[in-house]
């Protein structure tokens, strides 16, 4: 093979390897695969003349270096010679710089390690208040000056995480209806009491359900892609180009997705509610020949009108926790995508978690209530 006269060329005996031409980055082509093939004597001392060097940058004196670690790893010794004063200087730099060992991280100990898990996790709560209560007092004082608040964001936001979630949303509530009915089916069969078939779908679509299964739907879908979003602009420095020219975020960013959740959540448990009742309704026409008029005089019966406001009332609380929770971990992301990926994990993971504490907070409520 006929090489430029400049390019990186490598030749070796038994104990010389010979170095010509210009050792840069864009001429060393032709010897990276040649240095990998090199074999030489174990244990021998090699010489390297590099006096026919040319040219010599990091790339070069790097694949130089790695001559000298494949004689070092057959416990040999090389002996370099030739290289001008600047070259030699860069050569031993390169050096120096793969012979410095990183820093570890000190290990923790057991008791090391919760206490660090507490603080981190104090921090974080003392955070997501602080974050709290800067959007709770802008909310105030938009709501005073509603031609402030961005209302085509909003609408915008309750098209994107109400309207489009109705597929999703309608197709698991009516699964989920129809399994409720066909687990009831089997034991009301048995005792004759195929009727109450709609008590059971009702009351546990409109009371538990339908809110609780349109809050998961929305934490997974709609939280997470806030913090996406707008862990994206952290990383990408778009939060700190709107404070410089005299945005706030919050105004642009978390109020409008909060107000809009508000709105859309409620509107998709009413819609949850009504395609479980047709799942049952559907499966008790077709387990336990119920005909749907019998279905529904007894769904109102069973299903009053408190009974389905009971369920719909905690719906704003959950939206409120999906969007704080979404913008927030949004807000944490620092770095690199990574730690968008890591942020939304989060926030999926809170949202359903404080979801389902707060569920189980309101059942208390009302069982204390009586209601």
């Amino acid at each position: 093979m006929h090489l430029p006269p400049d390019s990186a060329q490598l030749d070796w005996d038994a104990e010389r390897i010979r170095c010509r031409g210009r050792w840069t980055v864009d001429a060393l082509g032709p010897v990276t695969q040649r240095i990998e093939s090199w074999t030489g004597p174990s244990g021998a001392a090699v010489t390297l003349d590099a006096s026919a060097v040319t040219a010599l940058d990091t790339a070069g004196a790097w694949v130089l270096r790695q001559l000298h670690r494949q004689v070092a790893g057959e416990g040999g010794v090389l002996r370099v010679e030739g290289l001008s004063a600047p070259f030699a200087d860069l050569y031993q730099r390169v050096g120096d710089m793969g012979e410095v060992a990183l820093p570890r991280a000190p290990r923790l100990g057991g008791l090391a390690r919760i206490g660090h898990r507490v603080w981190t996790g104090l921090e974080e709560l003392y955070s997501f208040l602080s974050f709290f209560g800067e959007v709770m007092t802008r909310t105030g004082v938009l709501l005073l000056q509603p031609w402030r608040i961005r209302w085509r964001a909003l609408w915008a936001d309750v098209h994107v995480s109400g309207v489009s979630a109705l597929g999703i949303v309608g197709m698991l509530s009516f699964l989920m209806g129809v399994v409720f009915a066909y687990q009831g089916a089997v034991q009301l069969r048995a005792f004759g009491a195929n009727i109450y078939i709609a008590d059971l779908v009702g009351l546990s679509m409109t009371r538990e359900l339908g809110p609780i299964l349109a809050a998961i739907i929305v934490a997974g879908r709609t939280g997470s892609a806030y913090t996406a979003q707008i862990g994206t602009m952290q990383v990408t420095e778009e939060i700190s180009a709107l404070r410089t020219i005299g945005i706030d975020p919050l105004d642009l960013l978390v109020i409008p997705r909060v107000l809009s959740l508000c709105i859309a959540l409620p509107l998709l448990s009413v819609f949850a509610d009504i395609a479980g009742v047709i799942g049952g309704m559907l499966l008790a026409k077709m387990q336990l020949g119920l005909g749907f008029t019998p279905f529904i005089d007894r769904l109102q019966e069973a299903v009053s009108a408190r009974s389905f406001l009971l369920g719909i009332c905690k719906t704003p609380v959950f939206a409120f926790i999906i969007a704080m929770v979404g913008c927030f971990q949004g807000f944490r992301v620092a770095g690199s995508a990574a730690s968008v990926g890591h942020h939304t994990t989060l926030s999926v993971v809170q949202s359903i978690f404080l979801v389902i504490v707060a569920d189980a907070q309101f059942s208390v409520v009302f069982s204390w209530l009586g209601v």
